[in-house]
């Protein structure tokens, strides 16, 4: 039986490598003698991420254009024709069956090359709204797996496939957590937990919402776990002192804190969301309004649209904030209409699909 071999590349964020890793786990699965290689950005989260997860990694020089002038603008050509020429012999001496681009500035010269070498690719979109990256690349993709419907007016509809975004398989199972949770998170069973969470590097306008709002939501008899990421630890861990609240920069059993949640504040960066679908809890999406095409607020209406969140931006939390949060937690109904709504959202099968795919495209 022939060997196969894969190149994966997506960073930058956590929204980027997380399903390039939760891919690649599922590409070992079904082909189990399947040699994996990733790319990434040479000073970017994925040099360390993907190493964790057990697989080797190689870097390129690319970064993206800045939306004002400067000297990193200056260097861009030259960054990008030294990761065209870098991935040309990576896939020269790998020799790939398929690459798989999951967003992020490295996917761009890959599947480039890889394209130009008449090499298989499948781009995977996250998000309602694709960045520019993908969209280029779509041209000559093999098959686009996307997250969202109506993508059909940024890629050729022939080669669209509804997968969903691959996700922690942990997740599928946190009801049975509960206790497991409480005790690992070290609660109060009696009290009910909200969970914010701000990405993988954090999120300043949450954290300084919470931070603001903390002595309002523990009067409420709310318990906080507050993930305010790496950037803004060292500013807000004085928090942990306060009896109910814990601050942290990372978390790392999110299917154990999913399941002791009673309430969501959160980004709306696309993984985040696909999460949020599968765990079906009660959730308050705040999107982050500077990221490219404002996708997180497409993101997270896509899922209020249908009734199955609530969409608070940025410039109204000083205004509805504590009306919107008192409403959700006094109101069981609306609870569970949105616990139910969203879950109907939910594709739990996405990892499979992608590789599905994939593997068609090999055979």
């Amino acid at each position: 039986m022939k060997k196969y071999k894969f190149i994966l590349s997506g960073g930058g964020t956590g929204g980027h490598i997380y399903p390039a890793i939760a891919i690649a786990n599922e590409l070992k699965l079904r082909l189990t003698d399947a040699e994996i290689l990733f790319v990434g950005a040479q000073d970017k989260m994925e040099m360390q991420k993907v190493p964790q997860a057990g697989y080797k990694i190689e870097g390129l020089r690319i970064a993206g254009l800045q939306r004002k002038l400067t000297f990193q603008n200056l260097l861009f050509p030259f960054k990008l024709l030294s990761s065209l020429w870098k991935s040309r012999k990576i896939i020269k001496n790998f020799q790939p069956d398929a690459v798989i681009g999951t967003g992020g500035f490295a996917s761009g010269p890959l599947l480039q090359v890889a394209n130009s070498c008449n090499i298989p690719t499948v781009i995977q979109e996250q998000n309602s709204y694709p960045g520019i990256t993908n969209k280029l690349l779509s041209k000559k993709a093999n098959a686009i797996c996307v997250a969202y419907e109506n993508l059909e007016r940024f890629f050729p509809k022939e080669k669209i496939v509804y997968t969903g975004n691959p996700v922690r398989q942990d997740l599928l199972d946190i009801d049975s957590k509960r206790e497991e949770g409480v005790t690992y998170f070290k609660l109060d069973a009696d009290k009910k937990t909200l969970l914010v969470l701000g990405g993988s590097l954090g999120a300043k306008r949450v954290n300084q919402l919470i931070e603001k709002e903390l002595d309002f939501l523990l009067a409420n008899g709310i318990q906080v776990i507050w993930q305010c990421g790496k950037l803004y630890f060292e500013e807000y861990q004085i928090y942990n002192k306060r009896i109910n609240v814990q601050v942290v920069a990372f978390i790392d059993r999110m299917d154990l804190i999913y399941a002791v949640a009673d309430f969501v504040i959160s980004r709306a960066g696309a993984s985040s969301v696909s999460e949020l679908c599968l765990v079906g809890k009660p959730t308050i999406f705040i999107p982050s309004p500077n990221v490219a095409e404002d996708h997180q607020t497409k993101n997270a209406k896509a899922i209020v649209d249908k009734n199955g969140a609530i969409l608070l931006k940025e410039i109204d939390l000083e205004e509805k904030f504590e009306t919107t949060f008192s409403n959700l937690i006094s109101n069981e109904n609306l609870q569970n209409e949105l616990s139910l709504n969203i879950k109907k959202l939910a594709k739990p099968n996405a990892t499979k699909d992608i590789v599905e795919e994939i593997i068609k495209l090999i055979q």
